[in-house]
């Protein structure tokens, strides 16, 4: 990775529409080298996709929260549970937004966007809860993000 394709990509993180003539104004890399190196990188699974950024408060999902996740690796008939397979259940929730698998005391990061805490507070009590093999939750609600 040299010092052009980070320019580029740094100005694509922070907008992920600019043309080939916005990344020339910005960084001062001609169009075409810079439409080459996008190819380029899309090519090789560095870029894997361009997104957006929402305001989630104007689309009803104004409280964010991480919940931590302890997983039991056994279900209530003592067959064995995949770690990823929980994540892989736990991630298809029209709620979830993130599931990070991590090491330490705790196997899973959940983090969640809903419209209030009473939202909150259902989607955990009565869906996250309800998966089988989370064993123990603690929700950390998200005050501001820098």
């Amino acid at each position: 990775m040299d010092k052009t394709n980070i320019k580029i990509i740094k100005a694509l993180e922070q907008n992920s529409r600019l043309s080939t003539n916005d990344i020339w104004k910005i960084t001062g890399i001609p169009q075409t080298t810079a439409y080459n190196r996008i190819k380029k990188l899309k090519e090789e699974g560095i870029i894997e996709k361009f997104t957006i950024k929402l305001n989630k408060k104007k689309i009803g999902k104004g409280l964010a929260a991480y919940i931590l996740c302890t997983v039991s690796y056994r279900t209530t008939k003592g067959e064995k549970l995949s770690q990823i397979n929980v994540a892989k259940g736990v991630k298809a929730m029209s709620e979830v937004e993130d599931v990070s698998i991590v090491t330490g005391e705790l196997d899973l990061i959940v983090k969640v966007a809903v419209e209030d805490v009473d939202t909150l507070n259902d989607f955990i009590v009565n869906k996250l809860r309800d998966v089988e093999g989370i064993e123990k939750t603690v929700t950390c609600v998200v005050l501001s993000e820098v």
